[in-house]
């Protein structure tokens, strides 16, 4: 096969597989009932005047399926970091003890369930647009390439064949999603 080919396939590839790596990034964010450490990703605290992640300042951790812990490294810092959750907007209630901060992960509801089955849906579509927008671009560079018609046939289904893999990757990563976020 042509160099060039390889390459647009090559390229393709990268395309998707960075569609899919964004995919599960954007799922973890996602809670589905458990306690996670990721749940508190995006919380930034106030630490000497600079926002920082919470993760730089604290140790995060999970006891239990129900409770995150934050374990600040400087003591001073637990009235940010109970400021920085509240911030953040995430639905938590965040107790102080003195020492650490302990979150108790209340149940999903029902409806709740449904609304992040919805958003899990919503983000592997975009993945597979990512995916799409990846095989139109291949297609169109295989277009213009001075290769055969043949080259230029073979090329074509072999962009469809990796794309008609990642549609499938990505439909089995919501799959699962949608199953952890069900499961009560």
């Amino acid at each position: 096969m042509d160099e060039d080919i390889q390459f647009i396939i090559d390229t393709a590839k990268e395309a998707m597989d960075a569609a899919v790596k964004h995919l599960e990034k954007q799922l973890v964010n996602i809670r589905a009932g458990k306690a996670s450490p990721a749940m508190l990703g995006s919380v930034m605290v106030d630490y000497y005047g600079s926002q920082t992640p919470l993760n730089q300042v604290a140790n995060v951790n999970t006891p239990d399926g129900r409770t995150i812990s934050v374990q600040p490294w400087e003591k001073s810092m637990l009235q940010e970091i109970e400021r920085g959750i509240m911030i953040a907007n995430l639905g938590f209630n965040p107790m102080n003890n003195g020492e650490t901060i302990i979150i108790n992960v209340p149940p999903l509801t029902e409806e709740r369930r449904k609304d992040l089955a919805k958003q899990a849906k919503s983000e592997s579509e975009d993945a597979k647009v990512g995916v799409r927008n990846a095989r139109k671009e291949a297609m169109n560079e295989i277009k213009k390439t001075d290769v055969s018609e043949d080259f230029k046939s073979n090329a074509e289904i072999d962009i469809q064949e990796l794309t008609d893999s990642y549609v499938k990757t990505i439909d089995g990563i919501l799959d699962v999603k949608e199953k952890e976020i069900m499961t009560v």
